[in-house]
């Protein structure tokens, strides 16, 4: 049988690149507490994202509940139900309401459209996600934050390197949130990031994350252990030295699946906007009913071949325990979130992904509809007989 195919795989320098960055660190005897390679890759960070200040942190979700204790959320937070766990989560962590509202079903990011009428007097803040990598409305949610006082944090876990015609979309909102986390366009085996919007808010994020100290003897925040190691920070810095390429190979990836599924009844590709600099993190497609067999169908029929696609993101976080008895998480709720979820399916998308197998994953979703096309058309051409 032919190897496995994952939905992705995490893209490693040549072990060798590493070791001289690893002889430093047993060199200096510094693996943690913002050592020369955190600040090293810190500044470079920013300078590839085009920011001006970001706090690094040891993972995205740890991020997100640093970045809401930051800003003083309280009471209620808008956000989506069609993301991972993580979104949310952070939110039930800082002992938050979540509040759900439905998805745009052609961008599958927070709907502005829905978030008023979700607005209560305990409603203190907006937490949307950048799914995939696409943009949300940024500027409609940034109205409505502004006309009602809330504060606006953005998971963009999938969001790494990704632009608009003003520069990075991490500068939208209060707070930016990245994940390194292994799966992710850019990894750091584990880490994250949050973007600030000046120093004053860096200087607060930090002490947040490091227990709320300010030197050996002074502590102003109850804060957490949230720093990223030396060691994390230190293949950071490597991985920046690859990522462009990287991100030129996953481009390469992605044309090729929209230039052989762009035409199959049934299926429907998600295109960036216009104007966007994307960073082709994952390959979305929505598996309609007039495809010939369901989603979970083609999901199944691929891992019988040992192509190992993801049901991103199924179910809704909406529909977990913890938060299925809220209700604004309730089906009628969230329609357009809903059928997402039923027909997404993300095909195995990675920078060293062979030719080969990418032609796999693509003749064993194409050969279904063209089976039953073969099919519609041999019964169409019998004659039925006359009594």
């Amino acid at each position: 049988m032919d190897k496995p195919v994952y939905v992705t795989q995490p893209s490693l320098p040549a072990l060798q690149e590493f070791i001289p960055y690893l002889e430093k660190i047993w060199e200096n005897k510094i693996l943690t507490n913002v050592g020369p390679f955190h600040q090293q890759f810190e500044a470079a960070l920013a300078q590839y994202l085009g920011v001006e200040h970001l706090a690094l942190c040891s993972n995205g979700t740890l991020g997100l509940v640093t970045a809401l204790q930051a800003l003083g959320v309280t009471g209620e937070v808008i956000t989506t139900p069609y993301s991972f766990v993580a979104s949310s989560h952070a939110l039930l962590w800082n002992r938050l309401q979540p509040v759900f509202v439905d998805i745009d079903p052609h961008t599958l990011n927070l709907d502005p459209a829905k978030i008023e009428a979700a607005i209560t007097p305990h409603t203190t803040a907006i937490l949307p996600v950048h799914c995939y990598g696409h943009r949300c409305d940024v500027e409609a949610i940034q109205h409505i934050a502004d006309r009602h006082g809330l504060k606006v944090i953005y998971d963009a876990a999938h969001a790494f390197g990704v632009k608009d015609a003003g520069g990075s979309i991490l500068r939208h909102g209060n707070l930016s949130v990245l994940s390194f986390h292994a799966t992710k366009v850019f990894n750091t085996f584990e880490g994250g990031a949050i973007i600030c919007p000046d120093a004053q808010t860096k200087q607060h994020i930090d002490h947040l994350k490091n227990f709320g100290f300010v030197d050996e003897v002074t502590v102003v925040e109850p804060g957490i252990n949230g720093k990223m190691s030396e060691i994390n920070a230190a293949f950071g810095l490597l991985q920046l030295q690859h990522i462009d390429a990287a991100l030129s190979q996953r481009q390469r990836v992605d044309a090729i699946y929209r230039e052989a599924l762009g035409g199959v009844r049934g299926l429907y590709c998600l295109r960036p906007q216009n104007g966007q600099v994307f960073n082709y993190s994952y390959f979305p497609i929505l598996v309609g009913p007039d495809y010939p067999i369901s989603r979970d169908a083609l999901y199944q029929k691929l891992r019988d071949n040992g192509i190992y696609a993801r049901r991103y993101f199924y179910p809704l976080i909406a529909d977990f325990p913890m938060y299925r008895n809220m209700p604004s998480a309730h089906p009628d709720n969230l329609p357009s979130a809903s059928l997402a979820a039923q027909q997404v399916l993300c095909l195995p998308i990675y920078s060293a992904l062979a030719a080969e197998d990418q032609e796999r994953v693509i003749r064993i979703v194409r050969e279904v509809a063209e089976e039953a096309a073969r099919d519609a058309q041999a019964a169409a051409s019998v004659t039925p007989v006359v009594a």
